[in-house]
């Protein structure tokens, strides 16, 4: 695998879509991998456009994602693919994702993971009996210094972990936009296409996952209040929940789609016993740490002093921004690092290893099922459990 491109075939993703075309910039980044193939949409004409559009060769250009992975599988060594992206509603992560497994393809899969917690254990058995490598598009851990800053809670610096506050605001759903023909409004609010959770599970999954990731700690305890804000509206669209760790720090969760004006400035926060880290999206280059005991401390990405997760995922010299493309890109290459890895026999390094996977995939649906529960019900305090 050294002396070639890894070859891609996507499933979802086609003209019409949204996040297909951020999959191709952050794969194609690195020069690392290409598309070969794809059933980029349910609608025969719009993936036939689809693939024509990105010049894919026409015998590689499907209508029916079961068709393509059954044919690719089929393939000699020199033209078969060696993993699948899939870009799907919620609805359609799961099937495709168990049959590319089945096949021996290693699997990139937006999240949630899967409609279902029951279903997502079922994908955690699968990858683990094949021995392939799952890549879920948590975005945010993608960048050089939310990894900074996980690192430097690894060490120990800050001392025990107490309070940990994440929120993640939006304000694109204030109005029913679901009703004006708004294809991505539509299905992320139709509980058929995107599941029980709305705002919870498609960004309240994001704060969930990056809570953990920083802190290095896993949620024990959730209570939730959980609100439909724009009448007639079939799933959330607001969201809070109270948080309790597994060393005993408390944390508070925010998500919500109907902030008016608010675009997607994800922000944490963790306060150990002897200062704390701040990250934001919209100065996703910095993070502040605050003493205790001294003044505050400014780490930049880029810079000499990072440590060693920070470089491996900063591109560019000090100063020039790198943002939420190039941080979806990271986690492509840290995926196909590994694969790389394995193919030739060696060791992938931490670095490589350092992105998300079937394992918080279980954990974010488990968020949705006990944030939701827990919303609907007057006991309030849920443990939670997998």
């Amino acid at each position: 695998m050294n002396n070639r491109k890894l070859r891609v075939a996507m499933v979802g993703g086609g003209k019409d879509a949204f996040i297909g075309a951020i999959h191709r910039l952050a794969f194609h980044m690195d020069g690392q991998a290409e598309l070969v193939a794809g059933a980029l949409s349910v609608n025969p004409e719009v993936a036939v456009q689809s693939g024509e559009e990105l010049f894919l060769s026409p015998e590689r250009i499907y209508t029916d994602y079961k068709v393509m992975l059954e044919k690719e599988a089929t393939m000699p060594p020199e033209k078969r693919v060696d993993f699948i992206t899939i870009v799907t509603p919620n609805f359609l992560h799961f099937e495709p994702a168990m049959l590319a497994l089945e096949y021996g393809f290693d699997v990139v899969v937006e999240k949630p993971i899967t409609f279902t917690l029951e279903e997502a254990k079922l994908l955690e058995a699968k990858v683990k009996s094949t021995g392939r490598t799952l890549l879920l598009c948590h975005t945010y851990t993608g960048y050089p210094m939310v990894k900074q800053a996980r690192q430097l809670i690894r060490s120990g610096i800050l001392g025990a972990i107490r309070k940990v506050y994440v929120e993640y605001p939006q304000g694109w759903l204030s109005t029913s936009l679901e009703k004006t023909n708004h294809a991505q409004a539509a299905w992320r609010t139709d509980p058929k296409r995107s599941g029980k959770a709305g705002a919870m599970g498609d960004i309240g999954t994001h704060a969930f996952n990056l809570a953990e990731y920083v802190s290095g700690l896993q949620v024990t305890k959730i209570c939730a209040d959980v609100n439909t804000v724009v009448e007639g509206r079939m799933l959330d669209d607001d969201g809070a929940a109270l948080l309790k760790f597994n060393n005993g720090a408390s944390g508070v969760l925010m998500a919500t789609q109907v902030a008016a004006g608010a675009e997607n400035n994800v922000k944490i926060r963790v306060f150990g016993e002897k200062g704390g880290i701040e990250w934001q999206q919209e100065d996703a280059n910095t993070m502040l740490v605050k003493w205790l005991d001294r003044p505050a401390e400014v780490y930049r990405a880029g810079t000499g002093y990072a440590d060693s997760f920070a470089k491996h995922n900063a591109r560019t010299p000090a100063g020039h921004p790198e943002g939420y493309l190039e941080a979806f890109a990271n986690l492509y290459r840290n995926f196909i690092s590994t694969i790389r890895a394995r193919a030739n026999g060696q060791t992938a390094s931490e670095e490589m290893l350092d992105f998300p996977s079937v394992v918080q995939g279980v954990r974010g649906m488990a968020f949705i099922e006990h944030v939701i529960a827990s919303g609907q019900s007057e006991q309030k305090w849920i443990d939670f459990t997998i």
